[in-house]
């Protein structure tokens, strides 16, 4: 019996491409789970309890403070936070502070016309429907003014505690150059991450993937040098085979902590 190849007319669906597609999509990264386990042991023994580098007081000031982070540096938003979150750390101070006042307050940040529209906004929006509370379900943040998936991810992890990766430009530089977990899109870079990272390292991954991002695997010039992992990275833009040596940093400075 001969095998008779069957013909889709055009617009149906390929069940066999649709799985192909999918295996792709499962098996982006290049590592095994040795590897990834290795990676991750590294960090931890790097930077034990990795922070976010956002300075806030509470879940309110946190969500102002990411928002506002928005193709801004934390540095800068932090000097605008300080004495902002001083007389508005909560929904109810920051309507009453008003729109025109916070303009001034971040005018040095970027967007900050849009973005004090939006915190405002969100500021409202909590009142009404959460009494003035952070809500912890990442839907639920969604619903805010000026609140993605990003945003949302970084809120549950620093101030509610739960295992997120929240895929900023750094995470998203990382994933894709070391091939980790390769995608298109945030969100494409976060499942995967998600389903590569071991399940004990995932509350930590993101803050260690990001401060790497930030300080060793630079957008400019990755510094391999000083890299942990140069000896197991499989990045085509390595220019080192041997990893520095692992010993763990300096406790971070976070000025104020929530």
């Amino acid at each position: 019996m001969k095998n008779v190849k069957l013909k889709l007319s055009p617009g149906t669906a390929n069940p066999r491409g649709a799985s192909a597609a999918r295996r792709a999509t499962r098996q982006r990264s290049v590592y095994s789970k040795a590897d990834v386990e290795e990676i991750f042991r590294r960090f931890s023994v790097q930077r034990p309890e990795p922070k976010g580098e956002l300075e806030h007081v509470n879940a309110f000031t946190l969500l102002v403070a990411v928002a506002l982070s928005a193709q801004a540096t934390d540095a800068g938003v932090n000097k605008a936070t300080r004495p902002l979150f001083a007389v508005a750390d909560t929904p109810e101070k920051m309507l009453a502070l008003g729109e025109e006042k916070l303009r001034d307050a971040i005018k040095t940040i970027g967007l900050y016309r849009n973005k004090a529209k939006n915190v405002i906004a969100l500021s409202e929006r909590l009142i009404a429907d959460f009494g003035g509370a952070v809500p912890k379900t990442r839907e639920e943040l969604m619903t805010l003014p000026g609140v993605g998936r990003k945003t949302a991810n970084v809120v549950l992890q620093m101030a509610f505690g739960q295992s997120t990766i929240a895929v900023d430009t750094h995470l998203f530089r990382i994933a894709n150059r070391i091939r980790l977990a390769p995608g298109k899109t945030p969100d494409e870079v976060e499942a995967n991450l998600m389903r590569v990272i071991p399940q004990k390292y995932l509350y930590h991954a993101h803050h260690w993937l990001i401060l790497h991002g930030r300080y060793v695997c630079k957008a400019r010039r990755p510094e391999c040098e000083r890299c942990i992992i140069a000896d197991i990275c499989k990045s085509p833009e390595k220019s080192c085979d041997i990893p520095a040596p692992l010993v763990e940093l300096p406790p971070q400075v976070i000025p104020v902590t929530g």
